[in-house]
């Protein structure tokens, strides 16, 4: 059986806890922010965990499965 090739893009945007979680950035953080609160920015900026349906999408596209 040949070697399975990760996606890039996930590669590039998820990464594994210890506890075997998926870690993620927030969006809309890139451009337009000055019509953003500062509020808002702050709370884009800390990283979070991928939602609990969207897991075992993410792990087949990195070959964790």
């Amino acid at each position: 059986m040949p070697k399975l090739k990760t996606k890039s893009s996930a590669k590039k945007r998820f990464k594994l806890t210890g506890s075997g979680k998926l870690k993620r950035k927030h969006a809309f953080k890139s451009h337009i922010l000055t019509k953003k609160s500062k509020k808002r920015k702050l709370k884009l900026t800390h990283a979070t965990l991928v939602h609990k349906s969207d897991e075992a999408n993410i792990k087949q596209q990195l070959n964790l499965k």
